[in-house]
Order: structure tokens, then sequence, then C-alpha cells
């Protein structure tokens, strides 16, 4: 076994805002229906890889949240989720973790460590941390909003329109006099429930959804015309510009094909309106649909179970809405000669070519202000003793700040010191246990030794950092899951 892994991290730039999605196409991702009608994108997870066969391994961030919250609601509901309603990145990055800020004059930070593997006493674990410099609320641009709202009959029900109701007031409530927001609703045809208004107007934006009510098929692509047109009127230069999605999924008038409705947003996203999509409800969820909506609209997808939740997405990640960094890549090269083999942990929607890495027309995750994305490569080191103090890897970040065309590097160092699982920092036990969480539920061929009893110990030790105590909901969830069948 080797003594010592060293990387190096280099972060340049990539371009700001063309070109075509890294999994817009969404090969070898099909849709399959679960009981109830609920629809997901089918996937198997990445498999370790012959460092000797493909040394270089690359993909894009992942900011979606809604993998996390949906898995909750099942969890709830005292029923394992759906195999393909577990996306493991998705998981990990539900939750804040304590990264540092970024450098004066660079807007992500990046930081990293390696451990024993906590399910696999034979092997290591990389975990890859980026953060997006903070900016406070008051400071953050001016936000040009479209609520673009399914209030067709699939969407009358308490935990969808409903819901919604209740929870809108928590983003009117973060609006500031600068901000604008239109609602745009949709069913049998689209219609404005409320012109672009601004943000101090709580009162008669308040009333505006309160007065929504449901009925109706749904013309899904009708209404997104309509919205992205009032978000064109207002475009602002200088700020924010988003069109939110909140629906079921449940499209069945209008353009019906899932390959058309891609190629609107596609052709809706190149005017600079980011699309974000948050779902709500069950039964006939098509969560499948959603996802690729948001991930092609370049905006982040979650779904919304209850108030808390809506209270997350709409007030205490509003920071969300805001990109600070745009396509941002992690391209990994392994050593053949001290590692033997590695698996990604997650981002199985999120991979792309490694020649696609210096391709500035390549479209990838964005990081938003404040936020923070995690990543976790499993390795099976090469057992040499002629290895010590070899580089095992190197790890390159592109990125490109959203407002100029600046390339962006920077260097980090890191090296495993045979640091253990249990000294491994907080950020790292507890991002593991969420992982191995995962890959429980997936009934992962790769979850190793662990168990539900040893994921709720990992994580009840590494929540020193939990402002919100999103991290003692999940021990709460895991003692749930492992009494389910």
């Amino acid at each position: 076994m080797k003594k010592h892994l060293l990387f190096v991290a280099l972060v340049v730039s990539t371009t700001l805002f063309t070109g075509c999605s890294f999994q817009e196409d969404w090969q070898g991702f099909d849709v399959t229906t679960y009981g109830g009608g609920e629809r997901y994108n089918s996937f198997e997870e990445n498999p370790f890889i012959l460092t000797s066969e493909q040394p270089v391994s690359t993909f894009g961030l992942d900011a979606d949240g809604a993998a996390y919250s949906n898995m909750r609601r099942f969890i709830n509901d005292g029923q394992l989720p759906p195999k393909d309603a577990v996306r493991t990145e998705e998981l990990m990055n539900y939750f804040l973790y304590d990264y540092a800020e970024p450098a004066p004059d660079e807007n992500i930070a990046v930081n990293g460590e390696v451990s024993s593997c906590p399910w696999n006493a034979q092997n290591r674990l990389i975990r890859i941390g980026v953060k997006g410099k903070t900016i406070a609320p008051p400071d953050l641009p001016p936000s040009n909003f479209v609520l673009l709202l399914d209030i067709s009959g699939s969407m009358d029900s308490d935990n969808k329109l409903h819901l919604l109701k209740e929870s809108l007031p928590y983003l009117v409530n973060t609006l500031r006099a600068q901000d604008r927001l239109a609602i745009v609703t949709y069913a049998g045809s689209s219609g404005v429930a409320l012109p672009s208004t601004p943000g101090n107007q709580k009162t008669v934006i308040n009333n505006a959804i309160q007065n929504l009510q449901a009925g109706g098929s749904t013309a899904g692509a009708d209404g997104i015309n309509t919205a992205y047109d009032i978000a064109q009127q207002y475009f602002t230069n200088v700020g924010n510009n988003r069109v939110i999605l909140a629906t079921d999924g449940d499209f069945n008038v209008g353009i019906t094909d899932p390959d058309e409705l891609i190629a609107l947003i596609k052709e809706k996203r190149q005017t600079g309106i980011y699309l974000s999509v948050w779902g709500v409800g069950t039964g006939n969820l098509n969560d499948g649909m959603m996802e690729r909506l948001a991930d092609n609209g370049n905006g982040i997808y979650e779904y919304i179970d209850n108030l808390e939740q809506a209270r997350k997405v709409m007030e205490y990640e509003f920071n969300k809405f805001y990109p600070i960094a745009k396509d941002v890549k992690i391209q990994v090269t392994f050593n053949p000669d001290v590692v033997s083999s590695y698996r990604l942990i997650g981002y199985e929607n999120r991979l792309i070519n490694s020649t696609e890495f210096e391709t500035d027309s390549t479209d990838t995750g964005d990081l938003s202000t404040g936020q923070t994305v995690t990543a976790l490569y499993e390795i099976m080191p090469v057992v040499c003793e002629a290895c010590s103090g070899m580089t095992a890897f190197t790890i390159n970040f592109r990125y490109k700040k959203p407002a100029t065309s600046e390339n962006r590097e920077l260097n980090l160092q890191i090296s495993d010191t045979q640091t253990g699982f249990e000294q491994a920092s907080e950020n790292m036990r507890f991002a593991a246990a969420v992982a191995a969480y995962g890959m429980l539920l997936r009934k992962s061929d790769y979850k190793g030794t662990a168990t539900y009893e040893q994921v709720t110990d990992w994580a009840q030790n590494a929540r020193t950092f939990d402002p919100y105590l999103w991290r003692l909901e999940f021990v709460d969830l895991v003692n749930i899951a492992k009494t389910l069948p």
C-alpha cells in the first residue's frame, strides 16, 4: 500500500452560456413507470473502471435536490422509494457542508481529502468539495421571476396546488423592491394570474396566489411560451432571469412528446433565461420529465413534499437562484501505477466525455452563490511498496465567472496520510454516510459491508455543523428506513 497520495486540482474556465447540455439527450436513460403511475429515469450505478483502460473520469456538477425530499416522502409514507428515484449525488448535496469561502478574487473554492472507505476496508475514499462565493441577501442582484403554475385538474389536492398556495408566501417574503414576480398559469390554456409586479407589493402578490384554482387539462408548452415571453419583456441585464415551473409533471395537452418539449426548453435557454422546476404531489409524479426540463433549462430541480421543504427551497436556499460559476466541470486523472480502479459515486447522468472537458461549448452544471457541492470516488489502490510518494491522481476543475470571459486557475495539493475513516473530517464522514444510505436504498452491489445501523452511527457523529437540523432529520429517516421491508 502506498503511503502518500498526492493530487493537484487545477481550476480553469469554460464558456458562459453556449452550446448543448452534457446530458441533454439522455442517451441510455429510459423512463420507467412505477406503481401508481410515477415515472423516473432509469439508470444503473457507475461501475468500477480499470485505470489501465480508462484513466480519466469527467463529470459536471449537480445542484438538484429533488431526489432527497422525494425519498423522504416515501419513507414517511412507510415504504422504500423505487430504485430509480434514488440519485445518490442529490442525496449528498441536499445538505450544507462546512467548506471555506473562496479567495477574494475567485468565485469558487475547492477542497478535498482521502480516507479509508468505511464499507470496504481495502479501498480508499476521495472527497471533492466545491463552494460558491457567498453573497449577502441584500447584495444579491435583482431578480426577474416568472412563476409558471400548473393548475390542471391533476393538481387539485392538498399536496399539490394547495401546498404551493401555502408555500409561496415564503418566496414572496424573500423578495425585495428591486425584484419582480409574475404568475402564469396553465391548464386547458395559459393565462396570466399576475403581471410582473415589484417584490415589495407583497399583498398584491399573495392575493393573486390565494385566488388560484385548479381545473382542466394540461397545456404545458403553451404556458412555457407565455412565461418566457413575460420574462423576456422584463429581462434584466445585471441580474437573475428565471422561470420557475411548479407541477406534478403531467403534460397531457399541447406538446406531449418529451423530445419536443426538451427542444423547446433548449431554444428558450439561449435567451439567457433559466428554467427551474418544482415537483409536487404523488401518484402521477413525472420525475423523469421534470429532471430533464430543469437540466436542459440550466436550472435546478427540487421536489416539495411539505411546508418545511418549501421554506428550505424558497427562503433558506434562496441563494440557489443566483449562479456564481457557470459550466463547472471536474476531471480526475488516475495513475494506473497507484490506483487499480475507481468508481464515481452518483452523477450517472452528469458524465461527459474527457474530450469535452476543454470544449468551451459543453454546457454542464452551474454553482450558485454560497452553495456547496460534494462528490465521492471509491478507489482500489495498487498494493505496491515502491509506490510510496507517487502521485495517485490529478483533479482539474473548469468554470467561468458569469459576467466575464476570464479563465480561472487554482492549485490545490492534498496528501493521503493514510487517515482512517474515524479520523476524517466531519464533511467526509457525513457525505459517506449519505452515500452509503443511497446505496442501501438502491440495494447496490457496491454497498459492501454498510448497514443502516452504521449509517446512523456515522451520521450521528458528524452533526457538529447542522444549522437547520437537516442532518438530525436524516438520522431519523435512516432509523425509519431500516424497519421497512
